[in-house]
């Protein structure tokens, strides 16, 4: 087995027209990582917490906002996310892949008008709530349009694309907020949330220039343009030997579905497909569950906490490694395979957060006011290390392959739903981490104060991922759609 991904000598056309569409279509994932990146630097911006606090004081007696409005503001955006990747599926199945991902654009840009239009929490809530609502409609439909234009030989890397942008977006926005957050005024928290309409724009209009999925297109038997389609993603005539006979597997596992009786969303829960949409589920709750969400909400409060003199410049480097390590990521998941990469990606990202957690708990300690004692520097700085090491595992495994096994594993009459599914599942262990987690680290009445001790928590839920990876997850490497669906009915 050759270092470099090439394309099959018995694969006839192009495949770059797919490769440039998916990763295009991946930019999706900026807008996804932005959003929930950005919320970490704004909820620790002095101005902020000035403008918008609800008479809340700090150890220091400073303007701040309490445990229950920081819940609300952070994990609204994963409620909204949760209700609208639920709604992804209807929205697939009647506007089509293309269009719904436009639609979802324009809610997404709602949203950001009132966040950015807010000068107290409750617009600011509901502008949090569209946007995630947008945000979700787009983590569900990206996977789902990659999925169904990629080359086999090539899906996992296009569609761990996705995992790449959303790095990226977390990325800016620490970037953004870092750069902003000394501004006393508005614009503080104003331009790095203002910055998300250019995404949006460049996402909505691209996709108005973009084939429809030729998957979809069978789906609504639309054969001559499924075929239009496929010729234009491979660069053959539509009457090609291989655009005739890729079509025709396509239809006729369609048809074979069908035979076996129409899809609702009943159906998602019965036997076989059952199986497949629980592994999904879980594949997408324990993503969450590996604590890597904690170090993106609240990275930017938890660094200034632990002592660190300039936390925007730490959870920056967090993001630059989150970016650097998505890339070994995404080449190893079509060369070594999607099971190895989850099962070692779980035993390093287990032993980084024991580390963490050790090294947090047993140099710190808190005086009477809740205020951080940092005993030992040089072990919060390790720390920050191990946290960097846990984010290297998590971005070369976990987090591209979960977006990628998903969008594979599903049959073509219930896709669409399974995978609105599985991502919401996984927005909904991200709301309840970005909701809790307020209550579960913070010093005060009413709080669990666990501070760096919620780091067992994370690793007790990354071993379950080892675990996990062992029983359920099958290897699905150079499979075409159709022969993964062969695979899991066998």
């Amino acid at each position: 087995m050759g270092l470099a991904l090439k394309k099959p000598k018995d694969v006839p056309g192009r495949s770059w027209p797919a490769i440039v569409i998916g990763f295009f279509v991946a930019f999706g994932g900026i807008l996804f990582g932005y959003d929930t990146g950005t919320i970490s630097g704004i909820i620790a911006m002095d101005y902020w917490k000035a403008l918008f606090t609800d008479g809340t004081r700090d150890a220091n007696g400073d303007p701040d906002i309490s445990a229950s409005n920081t819940a609300a503001i952070v994990s609204i955006l994963s409620a909204g996310t949760f209700f609208g990747s639920l709604s992804a599926a209807p929205f697939a199945d009647f506007l089509g892949r293309r269009l719904a991902l436009v639609g979802a654009t324009i809610v997404f840009s709602f949203g950001v008008i009132l966040q950015t239009a807010a000068t107290a929490i409750p617009l600011f809530l509901a502008g949090r709530f569209f946007a995630g609502f947008g945000v979700g409609l787009v983590s569900a439909l990206i996977p789902l349009y990659q999925s169904e234009t990629a080359p086999k030989w090539i899906r996992g890397v296009i569609v761990g694309a996705y995992q790449l942008a959303i790095t990226i977006g977390l990325l800016i926005a620490a970037v953004v907020d870092n750069a902003t957050s000394k501004r006393n005024d508005t614009g503080s928290y104003r331009i790095p949330i203002a910055v998300q309409f250019a995404y949006a724009i460049i996402l909505g209009s691209g996709m108005l220039f973009l084939p429809e999925t030729p998957r979809y297109l069978v789906k609504r038997t639309r054969h001559d343009k499924a075929a239009r389609s496929l010729g234009r993603l491979r660069r053959l005539n539509v009457d090609h030997p291989a655009i005739v006979q890729e079509l025709n597997e396509i239809e006729a596992n369609h048809k074979y579905e069908l035979h076996l009786g129409k899809a609702t969303y009943l159906d998602c829960f019965r036997g076989n497909i059952g199986k497949r949409l629980l592994t999904g589920c879980l594949l997408q709750a324990l993503q969450q569950l590996t604590g890597v969400n904690f170090i993106f909400y609240y990275g930017t409060q938890y660094f200034k906490n632990s002592g660190i003199t300039n936390p925007f410049v730490v959870q920056m480097i967090t993001s630059a490694v989150n970016v650097a390590s998505t890339l070994p990521g995404l080449y190893a998941i079509d060369k070594i395979g999607r099971r190895p990469l989850l099962l070692w990606g779980a035993v390093g990202m287990a032993v980084s957060q024991l580390l963490v957690a050790v090294l947090g708990t047993t140099t710190t300690s808190q005086d009477a006011a809740g205020n951080i004692i940092v005993h030992n520097v040089a072990a919060q700085k390790a720390g920050i290390a191990f946290i960097c090491i846990f984010i290297f595992f998590f971005a070369a495994t976990w987090g591209p392959i979960a977006w990628v096994v998903t969008g594979e594993i599903f049959p073509l009459k219930v896709r669409a739903k399974c995978l609105s599914m599985t991502t919401a599942t996984n927005w909904l262990f991200n709301w309840a981490i970005a909701y809790s987690t307020p209550y579960l680290v913070k010093w005060g009445p009413g709080n669990a104060n666990l501070q760096s001790k919620i780091f067992f928590i994370w690793f007790g839920c990354c071993f379950l991922c080892i675990a996990f990876v062992y029983f359920f997850i099958y290897e699905t490497k150079g499979l075409t759609l159709e022969q993964i669906d062969e695979l899991y009915d066998e």
